[in-house]
């Protein structure tokens, strides 16, 4: 009996020593580099297998800033306007909340779509405001509009109150984000709008050049097919972002990062992780 229990103690020590190398390799840049992570609310989704590679505080309700606006192009495109439309920015698209500044004068008129190109691109308030404002019945009925798609996609923890994002009234959670985020991506003119570099407009006799809020977005190998970024003061350095990473379409949640950079160095350390799993590994975290 004594002899039959050292066997299978033994059996058992060979096969953990006889373990690659590699599998306890994976698992250490996977603790190092996501303690590292400065974003007081992440949520990290394999969508090949729909499994959540990590997570922290993913249910937590937080203000999600310009992250709105992925909602406000959502409602405006499935709407079926006439992107061509021209809309003009008015007194009433400043920014009362915040008092943020705006390049887009009082006085200029734009398309639909060059509005929610800006929207998207640059975050551009006044744009949003403006996108809101021409929707059939007004704001009122537009946010009601966002509000209904987000309890159409299962978003049970968020709430709209404006189309900007500048109110801190507009909630969410990383877990809803994340569904809205794959909606998103599967609209071409979002993907396209979200992830150009530079859009520029007229506004009188000058050209206005604006450039994405997401640095991330001038490096081709990031493989970034959707992004949003967002800011205010209550809702600290927010990013989302739908990439493909080792061939794998991948979706990040960054909420309440400190650190004007801090966002995006937690999704360049989360894609560094991600390219550095070893296949077994990676499975074994999407099967979990």
């Amino acid at each position: 009996m004594r002899l039959s229990a050292f066997r299978t103690f033994l059996l058992l020590c060979l096969t953990i020593c006889a373990l690659p190398a590699q599998a306890h390799k994976d698992h250490l840049p996977h603790a190092a580099r996501l303690a590292a992570l400065r974003s007081s609310a992440v949520m990290i989704v394999d969508l090949k297998s729909q499994a959540v590679l990590h997570q922290k505080n993913a249910h937590a309700v937080m203000p999600i800033a310009s992250l709105t606006k992925l909602m406000t192009a959502l409602v405006v495109l499935e709407a079926k306007q006439d992107m061509k439309q021209k809309l003009t920015i008015t007194r009433a698209d400043i920014d009362r909340l915040k008092h943020s500044s705006s390049r887009l004068q009082v006085g200029t008129t734009l398309t639909r779509r060059d509005m929610l190109h800006l929207a998207l691109m640059s975050s551009e308030n006044r744009a949003a405001s403006a996108l809101g404002r021409a929707y059939p019945g007004g704001t009122r009925r537009f946010v009601k509009a966002m509000n209904a798609k987000a309890r159409a996609l299962g978003m049970k923890h968020t709430r709209y109150v404006e189309p900007t994002g500048l109110s801190s009234a507009n909630v969410s959670t990383p877990s809803d984000l994340a569904k809205l985020v794959v909606a998103a991506e599967k609209n071409p003119t979002i993907r396209r709008y979200s992830t150009d570099r530079r859009f520029s407009i007229r506004q009188g006799k000058a050209t206005t050049v604006y450039s994405n809020t997401n640095r991330l977005t001038a490096n081709a190998n990031w493989g970034i097919r959707l992004q949003k970024t967002g800011y205010i003061s209550e809702a600290g350095r927010c990013m989302v972002l739908y990439a493909v990473v080792r061939k794998r379409p991948t979706v990040m949640v960054f909420l309440d990062a400190q650190g004007k950079f801090s966002h995006a160095a937690d999704a360049n350390r989360v894609r560094a992780w991600l390219a550095r799993l070893g296949a077994s590994t990676l499975k074994q975290l999407a099967g979990r």
